[in-house]
Order: structure tokens, then C-alpha cells, then sequence
């Protein structure tokens, strides 16, 4: 039984509606950082599983904290005092048939990677220290894994919903933060910082990006430069937004500045990140499994960011959720907008949702016309879960 209800939400579209608000973190923003990491620590930990003893072992990397350090931002380049902490929190599997699994060495040399390939001016010997309290699972949640039959029972009662499509302030959104991260855009503009937060506000047919970038003070000569180059960086968001929508846009960049206060009044960091000194980053606390902070849609409250892969409904159902929405809506003709609720009862196997249930804003026709084609859709995405849940464990999914 996969316990599926199919409905009409008699609701304005996102798209529709006089206000939205979007937020997006970006790749060197605290939370996503922390996000990002315990991501890939979780990815490493299954492939590490899976190729030693061909099963993925219980583990669950979704308590993380990135202390910020002390650093002396200074025109033409400043220092770090001292360094950020990364604690890698909850449980793993350390043994399993007589062997070891080097688990502290797997998530720190991860971490180490992640830094050098996403943070240009973080240098991750000197820059980041590390704690591990990463400790065995309970044995009734390390037992879920050595049961009888295809799919795990999920190790929790957790519900989760995913929607498609994106508006357009969510396009814009998430494309701006992006095109600001890409490698041609910090070639171009080596000053941009990688901890970059937008807020898009669309009303009054106006869409309003707010972005806090901080430029790397080492490419900045004064006061004078600072502002001139935050001139030049705002001009290149404008047009490519321009290029994007047909919405009336505004852009505002690191709003906190003031001229004539000299180094106090910009926006400076000597690696890119406020995670120097300014501010903690902590899993769960950034964007959603599709990117965003979506504040007009329905969200899970789960952090998915570590979890495993195949029984932590937490990151499962979050994830799938988001895929059945656009599945349907791209092979499902006649919807506006869609909703796809998941809820699991700890201990059911995963493709066996206490409900599935989606909820559809019609663009023509009635729920009726399509309810056999949705449906359709959700079994067959159920009945494939066992290969999702394998892509997933590969790191076939951005989950931030």
C-alpha cells in the first residue's frame, strides 16, 4: 500500500500572490559551509561502506557548529589570529566485522578538500581547526540496517514536502547567487567573496535582490577602492539580471556600508567568509534541499545535510519530495503549481509512506482530469527509491 490522496488545493500560486520572499545562502555563507561539509562527509562515509563491505552502515553527520575565529581585516591584505573550529557532530559506524573504519581521518580529510576546492583564500591547515565527536548510533537505530528486506525501515516519523515549479523571484534568486559563485565571475572579479546571502522581495511587479558579498581585502586599496569596485560589481549584477526577467529589478549590495569611516564602514574579510570572525554557521539553518529559504511555501523543518542515505527518511523524503513535485509537474499536463507531501512512521520500510499525498493548483481542467496520471508518477518514483537512495549516497543530489 503506498497510501497515496490526491487533492485540489484551492490556493493562490506563489506566482500570483502581491508579496514573495526568497533567501538564498551561498557556498561560503557559515550555515551552508556546515551544510555542504557534512554533506560530503556523509557521501565519503557511504562510498567508504559500500566499497570495504557493500552495504551503506549507520551514520548520521547532521550536527556540525563552525566557530568563527578572529581575524584583522586591512586594506592590501590582512591576517587571521585565529583560526575557525569545525565540530563534526552525532553518530557513525566505527567497526563492523572486525574491522576499523577510520571515520576521523574520512570526515577531517573531507573537510580539508571541501575548503581548498570551494574557498579560495581559506587555507585549510592553518585556517580551520577540527574536533571530531562524531560517537556510535543506538542499537536499535544501528539494528534498522541489519534487518530482513529490500529497503530499510525509516529511522524516523518525520514528514517533508518538495513543490515545483520555482517562480521566478526563486529563479532569479538562486541564478544570481550562482553566476556571483561561478569561477568566471571570481576570475573577473577576484575581490568577490564567496559568503554571499541574497533576499529577493518581489511586489508591485518589482523584484529587490539585497546581496551581502564581502571583497577580500587583499585586492583592495582604500576606501576609495572599496567602493569604486562595489560600483563596478553592482553594474555587473544589474545586467545580468537584466538578462534573466521581466520583472523591474533592484539591486542593493552590502547595505551596512558608509563612506568615510574607512575600514568600519565596508564589508572586508581576509578569506571570504564571515566565518573569520563574524558568524557561526550551524547545519539545518540555511537553505532547503533545493537551494532556497522559500519563505511563501511550506518547508520541512529537518536538517538533511548528513543524514544517510537509506533509511533517514530526514533526508530521503526531503529530497524525493522535491523530485516527485517536478516529475509530475513536467510530465503532467494541465498544473499550475504542485505540492507533494511524504510522511514516514519509524520502522516502515521507506517506499511505504504513511501518506503520499499531493496537493495540485490547476492551471486547466480538474484534479480528476489528471489523478491517474499522478498517481502513476508517485509509484513508480516509490518503486524506484532503492536507486535513488543509491544516488543520493553517491552525491547525485545538491541538497543546499
Amino acid at each position: 500500500m503506498r497510501n497515496i490522496v490526491i487533492e485540489d488545493l484551492h490556493a493562490v500560486p506563489v506566482s500570483k500572490q502581491k508579496v514573495e520572499v526568497v533567501e538564498r545562502k551561498g557556498i561560503g555563507h557559515p550555515d551552508t559551509i556546515c551544510d555542504s561539509l557534512m554533506n560530503k562527509v556523509s557521501v565519503e562515509l557511504s562510498k567508504y561502506y559500500l566499497d570495504k563491505f557493500e552495504i551503506i552502515l549507520h551514520h548520521n553527520i547532521d550536527k556540525a557548529l563552525l566557530v568563527a575565529g578572529e581575524a584583522e581585516q586591512k586594506f592590501g591584505g590582512g591576517k587571521i589570529k585565529t583560526p575557525m573550529l569545525l565540530v563534526f557532530g552525532d553518530r557513525a559506524t566505527y567497526e563492523f566485522e572486525g574491522q576499523m573504519i577510520p571515520v576521523t581521518e574520512i570526515a577531517v580529510d573531507t573537510a580539508k578538500k571541501w575548503f581548498k576546492e570551494n574557498l579560495r583564500f581559506v587555507e585549510p591547515e592553518t585556517h580551520v581547526n577540527y574536533q571530531v565527536e562524531l560517537k556510535r548510533g543506538s542499537a536499535a537505530l544501528r539494528d534498522i540496517f541489519f534487518r530482513k528486506g529490500e529497503l530499510l525501515g525509516a529511522n524516523d516519523t518525520s514528514a517533508a514536502v518538495g513543490y515545483a515549479p520555482l517562480s521566478e523571484t526563486e529563479k532569479i534568486v538562486l541564478k544570481t547567487e550562482k553566476f556571483l559563485n561561478d569561477k568566471s565571475f571570481k576570475k573577473k572579479f577576484p575581490e568577490s567573496g564567496e559568503d554571499i546571502k541574497i533576499m529577493g522581495l518581489r511586489t508591485n511587479g518589482e523584484i529587490h535582490l539585497t546581496v551581502a558579498m564581502p571583497l577580500v581585502d587583499r585586492f583592495v586599496k582604500n576606501e576609495n577602492d572599496y567602493f569604486r569596485k562595489k560600483e563596478i560589481i553592482i553594474e555587473e549584477i544589474k545586467n545580468f539580471v537584466a538578462n534573466k526577467n521581466d520583472f523591474k529589478t533592484f539591486i542593493f549590495l552590502n547595505t551596512l556600508d558608509a563612506k568615510g569611516r574607512g575600514i568600519n564602514g565596508c564589508y572586508l574579510t581576509v578569506t571570504g567568509t564571515c566565518a573569520e570572525d563574524a558568524d557561526c554557521g550551524q547545519v539545518g539553518r540555511g537553505n532547503r534541499v533545493n537551494g532556497l529559504i522559500p519563505l511563501n511555501r511550506p518547508v520541512s523543518n529537518e536538517a538533511a545535510a548528513g543524514k544517510n542515505p537509506v533509511s533517514h527518511v530526514g533526508k530521503v523524503y526531503n529530497v524525493l519530495s522535491h523530485k516527485i513535485a517536478n516529475e509530475i509537474y513536467e510530465n503532467v499536463n494541465g498544473i499550475k503549481e504542485i505540492y507533494f507531501w511524504l510522511l514516514s512512521q519509524i520502522g516502515t520500510p521507506i517506499d511505504k509512506p504513511k501518506i503520499a499525498a499531493a496537493q495540485l493548483i490547476m492551471n486547466s481542467g480538474s484534479v480528476d482530469d489528471v489523478r491517474k496520471e499522478v498517481n502513476e508518477v508517485i509509484k513508480k518514483e516509490l518503486s524506484n527509491i532503492k536507486q535513488f537512495c543509491l544516488d543520493l549516497a553517491h552525491g547525485k543530489y545538491e541538497i543546499c
